[in-house]
């Protein structure tokens, strides 16, 4: 019989803050998160905007002499690592460090570390490329650095699928605890993709938004005149555990994680099928895993890209599995402020999920102002929105046709 998987901590750094609360409480006001790029010289770029974290300090959550062995996406991780374990209050030591998991994924990894050792390497040779420079840049890292730090000896794993990385981290850890292989796992994901190999990649497929005279504007899912998604980077991460393992010591439960199911597209490297019937899939058996009928979810917390492509073909997923329930479905794409986190996006998002679920609110898609009418569900435009939540939707879609999406439930005994 498979076990109750609660969550008890979520750690956040966001391009709308640093911290869990001040995030949450960020995206809740509707604060906007994109601004000019500051980390490198964006001159001859079509995208000159992204979504930073602002003010993140990584001497107050690794030691300096570690920090030359990390990529910032693995800097992301340990202290969203280390926020959820506080909340969560969790501690690792002999007695559970067998059984206490980390599964961290990425989309891209460390970037910044390959294109500075390629830089070494053009101008110095061989000999100038850092002893560090693999395991600062390799995407497992993350979770390897975060399980030596706290000492967890349980499932070790990261997932590398595009944008739906840490969606997948979160429910690959929710199924390892299910079935009785860990007790805890600490799970999500990291990015931190905006350099210049990053953003120009994008850029070239015309991916990104070019609204660079009007950052504050420029990710505006399911809106008509969105023309892009804006790159952020950020990490999310929470704890979960098994039901009884988390009461036994008194932790703090937050929501309870019911549900989990992935799909492939089989279609295309970067475009959904105009069926969107691989979103669908992974919505269906999501909701047949938790044995959830569809007009149960109250809310969705969207993949909402602010693409083209993605937001009018999300919709039409919501609107063939949950039929006539989906226009009065919530449903939100916080990625109007903070951006696309690639890799990271479904962790932060599952973390905003988990609040919403806590506090009882809806947050907002910012920057909403033309209807699409091919995008025609109640976006929460605008402005948060308190209401009753018992189950929570979050949806994460990435290149290749990778699919995944969570199910959170409010906690009852």
């Amino acid at each position: 019989m498979s076990r109750r998987v609660v969550v008890t901590g979520v750690g956040l750094v966001s391009p709308v803050g640093v911290g869990t609360e001040e995030a949450w409480q960020a995206v809740l006001a509707g604060r906007n998160g994109v601004g000019p790029i500051t980390h490198f010289d964006t001159a001859g770029f079509p995208a000159t905007i992204a979504a930073e974290v602002k003010g993140f300090d990584p001497l107050q959550f690794v030691e300096k002499k570690e920090l030359k062995k990390m990529g910032l996406f693995i800097q992301f991780a340990m202290a969203a690592a280390q926020f959820a374990l506080e909340q969560s209050g969790l501690k690792v030591g002999p007695e559970n460090a067998e059984r206490v998991g980390v599964h961290v994924g990425s989309g891209i990894g460390g970037f910044d570390v390959i294109e500075r050792e390629h830089t070494a390497l053009m101008q110095g040779g061989p000999r100038r490329i850092s002893p560090f420079f693999i395991p600062a840049s390799i995407v497992n890292l993350a979770a390897g650095f975060v399980s030596i730090r706290w000492g967890a000896k349980g499932p070790n794993s990261a997932t590398c699928t595009a944008c739906s990385s840490s969606a997948h981290s979160v429910g690959d850890s929710y199924k390892i605890i299910a079935r009785c292989d860990a007790d805890a796992m600490i799970c999500g994901g990291a990015e931190a993709a905006i350099t210049p190999m990053g953003v120009g990649g994008f850029a070239a497929m015309r991916a990104l938004s070019t609204r660079n005279d009007a950052p504050e504007r420029a990710s505006r899912p399911f809106d008509r005149e969105r023309d892009g998604f804006v790159i952020g980077e950020g990490a999310g991460i929470v704890v979960l555990e098994e039901l009884g393992f988390a009461r036994r010591r008194g932790a703090p439960i937050l929501a309870e994680i019911v549900g989990y199911g992935m799909s492939g597209d089989a279609f295309h490297i970067t475009q959904p099928s105009e069926s969107a019937a691989g979103a669908v899939r992974a919505i269906q058996n999501t909701l047949a895993d938790a044995k959830v009928l569809p007009e149960q979810v109250n809310y969705i917390n969207a993949h909402g890209t602010s693409t083209p492509y993605n937001d009018r073909l999300e919709t039409l997923a919501v609107k063939k599995v949950f039929g006539s329930h989906a226009r009065k479905l919530a449903v939100s794409s916080t990625k109007s402020m903070t951006g696309h986190l690639l890799g990271g996006a479904g962790g932060l998002e599952a973390g905003f999920t988990v609040l919403a679920l806590r506090d009882q609110v809806a947050p907002p898609t910012i920057n909403y102002q033309i209807p699409d009418p091919e995008c025609d569900l109640d976006y929460v435009p605008n402005q948060a929105r308190k209401m009753p939540l018992e189950y929570a939707l979050s949806t994460s879609f990435g290149f290749g046709g990778t699919n995944a999406a969570l199910l959170f439930k409010q906690y009852t005994e």
